[in-house]
């Protein structure tokens, strides 16, 4: 393995963040409805998990996923009805009072695990790039920076994007817009909760 790997990876890594997937929707919705402190922990719940659906791929889980299919349906059904749960969720409390403390920083981390948790299509995606961009004969040490470069990546995006979804301007017009932008954030995520659960 060499810093080009990782470079590719990071790319890769990067461009899948920034697609409009619920890992990046919970992340903004949870900063503006809660600041930056919940926005951080909910971040650190996103990276955890998703680079320890790295390191299982890397052990080689999206082999028993084929192995036993039952198992990925299983999660797959999970990981779709809550993320309608979610929607709903959003979608009922939009005309709601925001509360400061909405979301304590425990509550955000544990959403945030159990967003990526709950979407085995997340591991998929670590197994494809794996296999496309690194070495097949790479040691666990190897192994391990690769799982920690992800972690650490996770961490400064979310960071980063906690910092900048919490200023005074933006929080302010979030505010002005938000029973328009949690109902169409609700249908984002309850259409990525059935696109889950319908497909094959």
């Amino acid at each position: 393995m060499s810093i080009h790997h990782l470079i590719a990876f990071n790319i890769a890594l990067i461009a899948a963040i920034l697609s409009p997937g619920p890992a990046f929707l919970v992340a903004v919705q949870t900063t503006l409805r809660s600041g930056r402190r919940a926005g951080i922990a909910v971040g650190c719940g996103l990276g955890l998990m998703a680079s320890i659906w790295t390191a299982m791929a890397l052990l080689g889980l999206d082999a028993v996923f084929a192995v036993f299919p039952w198992a990925y349906a299983a999660a797959k059904i999970c990981g779709a009805f809550y993320l309608l749960y979610i929607a709903w969720n959003m979608w009922k409390g939009a005309r709601d009072r925001i509360e400061p403390a909405e979301y304590r920083a425990r509550s955000a981390f544990r959403r945030g695990f159990l967003i990526n948790a709950l979407n085995p299509k997340s591991m998929l995606f670590a197994a494809a790039v794996l296999i496309v961009v690194f070495p097949a004969d790479m040691s666990y040490g190897e192994d391990a920076v690769v799982v920690l470069n992800h972690l650490v990546v996770e961490l400064i995006f979310y960071t980063a994007l906690a910092f900048a979804m919490s200023t005074s301007r933006v929080s302010a017009g979030y505010m002005k817009a938000k029973v328009f932008l949690d109902r169409a954030a609700s249908v984002v995520l309850g259409g990525l909760g059935l696109r889950l659960l319908f497909s094959r």
